[in-house]
């Protein structure tokens, strides 16, 4: 059947990139369930790299991506019913009406009051963890779905400069201020692990480069090895791929790390890793929590992050550099 006329599948998640993988075991579940559908990701158009790197069975779970940014503005490239849409934004009601703006024939949400259309549906529990909650919603509407799937291929990385690979990949920034661990603590990081003879690199957004270059500056780090505001998403994934281990807040380089299978440490404040963090069973991964929730949205660092200490950090790095996993890794 032609990609025009098979029917096809529509599932919004107009967040972030944490957000888009934690989805993955979901977006694999109904790549399973629905092969013979075209599949439709409502996202923000700059998630797009990451797409053809979410497979099952070595195809793209999802074949073209639809730009959403956000819930106020609308469906603006959707054409024709689809024949399921699948809302993996929220529990409504406003990503559940946006969502039936495009007239799918079903709808598979979590039940919400205020949208007659969910009536009868799985209700949302709010502890539950991220990537659990979507695969629930699936199974309750007969969808097998597998929570630990979470595994996206490596990109191509052949671009990669040679001090890139095996690198200590540090991602200090985060939306919120809340959870941003303070940069000269990120800076003493960094300088233990320069001490050791390691290549450290710095990432970050745009928005993160007067971070990236102040703990830069008090690391010592060669300016060429500060990447923030230099890479898309492509470039984010190759060189988190390509990193001997990550180093990053509660935020969606901490999500690729664990995507990608590359041992990280990862700092957690004001939300609860039993929510957002990896799966308690990986030992390449390793969270720091001192047990505390506060506000993530928060304009000042959180108290439960600021109670994590350097010494704690480089514990945590050797801790994961002795596995047997990660040596055969670097």
């Amino acid at each position: 059947m032609s990609a025009e006329r098979a029917p096809r599948v529509a599932v919004l998640r107009a967040l972030g990139l944490g957000d888009l993988l934690t989805i993955v075991p979901a977006l694999r579940a109904l790549a399973r369930a629905f092969p013979e559908h075209r599949r439709q990701l409502l996202a923000p158009g700059w998630l797009a790299p990451l797409l053809p790197l979410i497979v099952e069975d070595g195809e793209p779970c999802i074949h073209e991506l639809a730009e959403v940014d956000g819930l106020g503005a609308g469906l603006r490239t959707l054409t024709g019913a689809p024949e399921l849409g699948v809302n993996l934004h929220g529990r409504g009601p406003q990503s559940h009406r946006l969502l039936l703006e495009s007239a799918p024939r079903r709808l598979l949400a979590f039940r919400n009051e205020d949208v007659p259309e969910s009536a009868g549906m799985p209700v949302w529990e709010p502890d539950e963890h991220e990537a659990r909650r979507w695969c629930r919603l699936l199974r309750e509407a007969g969808v097998d779905a597998d929570a630990s799937e979470l595994e996206i291929r490596p990109p191509e990385s052949g671009e990669l400069p040679v001090w890139c690979r095996g690198a200590t990949m540090l991602h200090p920034g985060a939306a919120s201020a809340a959870r941003r661990w303070p940069p000269e603590r990120w800076a003493a990081v960094a300088r233990a692990e320069l001490g050791a003879g390691r290549d450290v690199i710095l990432t970050g957004s745009r928005s993160e480069v007067g971070l990236a270059r102040a703990i830069a500056a008090g690391a010592g780090i060669d300016p060429r090895h500060q990447l923030a505001g230099r890479t898309d998403l492509g470039n984010l994934t190759a060189l988190a791929a390509g990193a001997g281990t990550v180093v990053s807040g509660d935020t969606g380089v901490a999500h690729l790390a664990t995507a990608l299978g590359i041992p990280s440490v990862l700092l957690f404040g004001p939300t609860s890793p039993r929510q957002w963090g990896p799966p308690p069973d990986r030992d390449l991964h390793r969270v720091i929590w001192r047990g505390r929730l506060g506000d993530p949205h928060g304009d000042a660092v959180d108290p439960g992050l600021m109670e994590i200490e350097v010494e704690d950090v480089l514990e945590a790095l050797s801790a994961v550099r002795r596995l047997p996993t990660a040596a055969s890794i670097a």
